[in-house]
């Protein structure tokens, strides 16, 4: 099974990710990695720590001359920031004081993660769920892209709205488009909604307040069959949604028009079946965003997220300190005014796990040759 682990603290040394499950032979290029990374740190709204970092990914195994070696594959991506915290974030004992994070901010994980844990200083807590972490998470997520490479499958994202700025997108955006989007400051495929919402972000971050806003993830190039109706862990669309919701600051998910069927009649809600001899069976609509049933059903799959204003604010909201018991203000901790670009970027990289999955799932092979033999024979029944 391909799977992922993820290591280490906002402020900590390095992250770490380790692929698990890859057929040798996959084309593996640190740049290729390394070029996500830096998309994760694009869009308008971002914080100073931006300015501090500029992630670079190095393999410390599992790759030989470019290629998978099919052992398992560890990242690593050092934080530039930790020279400035290596007495507060020492892993052996220090004989100076720190200074505890007694005053939980309001949204994060900050008070239930120390009524779980029974801990005293809240950055026990803070600094592995801060969505630092996600940093590793896009490194995991290139590999995955990677190996879809080899079959033509392609993922990217967009935003469609920041705040109450909706992106007016006549045409979904298709994988030659993706350069264009990832200019844009806000990662918008629709120039005017782009404009209005460098705005907007401009007079939030005056007010020292956050904003959120809605991204969608298009994954284009998906045989149908990917994912399983015989149980639930199999559903693909469930655990697409896992992985977004699984996603710092992501509070709702979506597959195709989602909730909007919700008010149509089943007749106006669902995608009719074509077939074309040399096509095979196709949809002339795709309400269902290319799955259905719990498999992709090769049609585009399209998934949108929601992502809430950042509960870390320059004009901190009221709390209680879980010391004294007292009211007083959320700590202050450097963050963004808006990372929707970022988060839709991390979006295509959990979502491209999700599909690398599903498709290993169901094709197997230990050796890319053997994913890519079963695979063609599989088109070739299609066709049949």
């Amino acid at each position: 099974m391909l799977r992922y682990v993820t290591a280490g603290e906002s402020h900590g040394p390095m992250l770490i990710a380790i692929v698990e499950g890859l057929p040798t032979g996959v084309r593996i290029s640190i740049g290729d990695v390394n070029k996500e990374l830096a998309r994760r740190q694009l869009g308008y709204g971002r914080g100073s720590r931006m300015a501090i970092e500029r992630d670079k990914a190095g393999i410390l195994s599992g790759v030989r001359f470019g290629r998978s070696l099919g052992s398992p594959i560890a990242l690593k991506i050092e934080n530039r920031d930790w020279q400035n915290w290596m007495v507060d974030m020492s892993a052996e004992e220090v004989a100076e004081a720190v200074e505890l994070v007694t005053q939980p901010r309001p949204g994060h994980a900050d008070l239930s993660g120390v009524l779980k844990t029974g801990q005293k200083d809240i950055r026990n807590v803070l600094e592995r769920s801060s969505a630092r972490e996600t940093a590793a998470r896009v490194a995991a997520g290139a590999i995955a892209k990677a190996f879809l490479g080899e079959f033509g499958i392609w993922v990217l994202s967009h935003v469609t709205s920041i705040g109450k700025v909706v992106a007016d997108i006549k045409e979904a955006p298709r994988p030659e488009d993706l350069e264009q989007i990832d200019e844009s400051p806000t990662r918008c495929f629709d120039k005017a909604a782009e404009i209005e919402m460098i705005e907007l972000i401009r007079e939030v971050r005056e007010a020292k307040d956050t904003v959120g806003g809605t991204f969608e993830v298009l994954v284009y190039g998906c045989p149908p069959g990917l994912g399983g109706y015989v149980s639930w862990e199999e559903r693909i669309d469930a655990n697409i949604a896992r992985a977004l919701m699984g996603v710092q600051a992501i509070k709702g998910v979506e597959i195709g028009e989602g909730f909007d069927i919700a008010s149509k009649r089943g007749s106006k809600a669902h995608d009719e079946i074509f077939y074309e001899k040399g096509r095979g069976y196709y949809r002339n609509t795709n309400r269902a965003g290319g799955i259905e049933g719990g498999m992709t059903n090769g049609e585009v799959v399209i998934i949108s997220a929601a992502m809430k204003p950042i509960p870390t604010l320059m004009r901190p909201l009221k709390t209680v300190d879980i010391i004294t018991k007292q009211p007083v203000d959320a700590v202050k901790e450097r963050s963004d005014v808006c990372a929707v670009p970022a988060a839709a970027v991390i979006g295509e990289a959990v979502v491209a796990f999700e599909i690398a999955k599903a498709f290993l799932n169901k094709f197997g092979g230990d050796a890319l040759g053997d994913t890519r033999a079963a695979y063609e024979r599989y088109l070739e029944r299609l066709e049949g």
